[in-house]
């Protein structure tokens, strides 16, 4: 009887051990393959930069702000679209 819970216990080990270590595998190759492909050019620059996941899937450049862009907190209900729309409602 304590033969049994003695190969019960250890195979449940090797099972852990054994899955761990393919969940593992899956992991590192996953970070290995994702960083040798986010330097890569991106589709509208020349220098190598970060590329974005939507930017690696359609394959078209990602649009970015002006650096003129404003910043910081925006209040949506005053939006210059909103704001425009005011006077003709009424």
């Amino acid at each position: 009887m304590n033969s049994d819970a003695l190969q019960i216990a250890l195979g449940a080990l090797q099972g852990l051990g054994a899955s761990t270590v393919f969940v593992l595998v899956l992991f590192i190759g996953f970070c290995v393959v994702i960083g040798f492909t986010k330097t890569k050019k991106t589709a509208g620059g020349s220098a190598p930069v970060v590329k974005s996941l939507d930017e690696r899937i359609t394959h078209q450049p990602m649009a970015y702000l002006a650096p003129s862009a404003p910043r910081g907190p925006a209040d949506q209900l005053k939006a210059p679209e909103l704001l425009e729309a005011a006077p003709r409602r009424s």
